[in-house]
């Protein structure tokens, strides 16, 4: 390559970096040989380029989201058995993709026995909204109340909320599951006033509403909390799907069992 071509190449590369155009840098060059063999026109080119860098940009962005979301990495759709889901289910599942109830401030509730793939589901619906690019937060239940009760105790929830409420969507797994004293139970309270017809939560828990006393304790509390919840929500009935961990000890008591001799019926 001439030298005043090959400073014209360093040149451009130096500029796409400084104006954070990273996949164009990378990809210039080749994506230039490409074109010239393809006939391709200068516009063609460029938008070779830049779709190459948007992907770039959506990868990484995707991946930064990941990162700060704490999601487990492997329930996504692709490892969810949905034939496991009735149709209405799976359904249900298809529409959450589009994330347009995040719009709404809809919440999401997935109610089931344990072991039947609620927290898988909605970890699920949580990757595909990160790829759309709405900041998604997953955690148990207990972690953030614990989060929120060492807030209160230094007199910081208004702030700790406040981050909280950076994060389009914030995925609440077990709700139930442990029990909380009072302290708990107000701190779950109200952080899920504070984000009522303002942002959403999904929420994996294995009570139906009808026993929800047990973790807010006072029936009036308990009332207004499954107000808040349901009032705008997608309720996820996962009652009567059967645990996945109960079909595989099934299965393998199935193949454990021993071959019964075979009888001699000649006689």
């Amino acid at each position: 390559m001439p030298n005043a071509a090959r400073n014209r190449h360093d040149d451009l590369a130096t500029l796409l970096g400084r104006l954070n155009l990273v996949g164009m840098a990378a990809l210039f060059e080749d994506l230039a040989l490409k074109a010239a063999k393809d006939g391709l026109s200068h516009e063609a080119y460029l938008y070779e380029l830049a779709r190459h860098e948007e992907e770039l940009r959506l990868q990484r962005r995707t991946e930064r989201l990941l990162r700060q979301s704490g999601l487990p990495r492997e329930k996504t759709f692709r490892t969810l058995n949905v034939a496991r889901l009735s149709p209405a289910l799976q359904l249900q599942l298809e529409r959450l993709k589009s994330g347009t109830f995040l719009e709404q401030a809809c919440n999401v509730i997935a109610v089931g026995k344990p072991g039947v793939g609620k927290s898988h589901a909605l970890a699920a619906v949580g990757h595909e909204l990160l790829v759309l690019g709405h900041p998604v937060l997953w955690c148990s239940t207990s972690s953030l109340m614990q989060r929120l009760l060492a807030a209160k105790r230094d007199l910081r929830l208004p702030q700790e909320l406040a981050k909280l409420d950076k994060f389009a969507c914030v995925i609440l797994d077990d709700i139930g599951y442990v029990q909380q004293d009072r302290d708990e139970m107000e701190v779950l309270f109200t952080f899920l006033a504070e984000r009522y017809e303002r942002k959403s939560v999904m929420i994996t828990t294995n009570l139906v509403f009808s026993e929800w006393q047990r973790i807010f304790k006072n029936p009036m509390t308990t009332l207004a909390a499954i107000d808040r919840v349901v009032h705008h929500s997608v309720i996820l009935d996962m009652m009567s799907v059967e645990s996945y961990r109960a079909e595989v000890a099934n299965q393998q008591h199935f193949s454990e069992e021993p071959v019964p001799p075979l009888i001699d019926q000649s006689n």
